[in-house]
């Protein structure tokens, strides 16, 4: 009996050291895909820093943009645009 008990015992030890492997294989599995997620999410970061500086930069020659014709409008005598 003590020797059918130690055979089982054997047994449901081998069956839970393969699991406990296959466990790890799939947590090591699942850090590698968190650690891509997160080289894109800083990517993404990135390229959205690099957009909102495009923008102010087009924002600012807008402006200035804006600034040079509202100048030359008042050096110009000429009647103001008026959609017909």
């Amino acid at each position: 009996m003590s020797e059918a008990a130690n055979d089982l015992m054997f047994g449901l030890l081998k069956r839970v050291h393969h699991e406990i492997g296959e466990l790890r294989r799939d947590v090591s599995e699942v850090k590698r895909e968190l650690n891509v997620l997160r080289g894109h999410m800083v990517a993404i970061q990135s390229d959205i820093h690099n957009i909102y500086g495009i923008l102010a930069r087009h924002d600012d020659r807008l402006e200035r943009i804006e600034r040079r014709l509202d100048l030359r409008e008042l050096a110009e005598t000429q009647r103001p645009f008026e959609p017909k």
